[in-house]
């Protein structure tokens, strides 16, 4: 990634695994931040490589675990609600970055035609006992086209970001909708832990997104027809990033921080975590 003409808007390092050190460049064109320097694609996976992290298995134990998987069970029915909005009828649907299966396992119950895409070994493997087959890249479904394509925290780790973005589009029917989760680096939890803010977590996460950066990396195809609030994420992240910061694996001002920049966001619009959803113009 070329770094000139572009400012260091924080340093932080790798709290879950390496404990390395990374910068995070803003991008003043895109209004996004960017995490510098990034792996090259054959030493991403190192960063992933553990036991603990959460999104590619199922553990529940310990806190964290626990809790995310208890919010993970409320959230797919909120998910779906929201994807049935935005459609007719229910047709084919694509999950991009699908960990272990449970969004597509929901997702199916409802009556919708489900593939995912998943390059996690790990996962793939707890999500094919779980009778899901998941491929490892979104070029297997090339020629093919879907009427939804979701991306459920998922873009902030791809790389080649523009080149992903233009692979969506092109697996989208016409009017198809896209639905991205993705954090958000001005929510009110992101500058009060500063450094420690867990969703950064670089340098798994390679982009860090502004409502303003979405609208202008996916303008050239899609329309922003809304905006939704991930209101738990608050909560889960300032735990996680109050862990870092003091070693305290719970803490109720942790959840306080959490619930402070989910009453902040009532007015700044500015949650911990956003969903776009988009739908395909072009």
């Amino acid at each position: 990634m070329d770094s000139k003409n572009k400012i260091v808007y924080l340093k932080t390092k790798d709290y879950f695994k390496s404990g390395e050190s990374f910068d995070l460049l803003f991008d003043k064109e895109r209004n996004m931040l960017v995490t510098f320097p990034q792996p090259s694609n054959d030493k991403i996976g190192f960063y992933y490589d553990s036991d603990e992290y959460i999104s590619h298995t199922d553990s529940k134990r310990g806190i964290m675990p626990f809790l995310y998987q208890k919010v993970k069970r409320h959230s797919l029915q909120n998910k779906l609600a929201l994807i049935n909005s935005m459609v007719s009828s229910k047709g084919r649907l694509l999950d991009v970055g699908a960990g272990t299966g449970d969004f597509c396992i929901a997702a199916s119950k409802e009556g919708w035609k489900v593939q995912g895409v998943e390059p996690n070994d790990n996962a793939r493997v707890v999500a094919r006992e779980k009778g899901v087959q998941l491929t490892s890249s979104m070029a297997d479904y090339k020629n093919q086209f879907f009427d939804v394509i979701t991306l459920w925290h998922v873009l902030e780790h791809l790389p080649n970001l523009e080149e992903q973005i233009q692979e969506l589009k092109n697996l989208l029917n016409p009017n198809g909708a896209l639905i991205v989760a993705v954090p958000n680096y001005r929510s009110f939890d992101a500058k009060y832990y500063k450094e420690y803010w867990a969703a950064f977590d670089v340098p798994r996460h390679l982009w860090h997104f502004s409502q303003k950066s979405m609208k202008l990396l996916f303008g050239d195809f899609f329309k922003l027809e809304k905006t939704k609030p991930m209101i738990f994420d608050s909560f889960y992240v300032s735990l996680l990033s109050e862990k870092y910061k003091s070693g305290n694996s719970f803490s109720i001002k942790a959840l306080l921080i959490g619930l402070w920049s989910n009453i902040k966001a009532i007015s700044s619009k500015e949650y911990s975590s956003l969903i776009y959803c988009f739908r395909k113009t072009k």
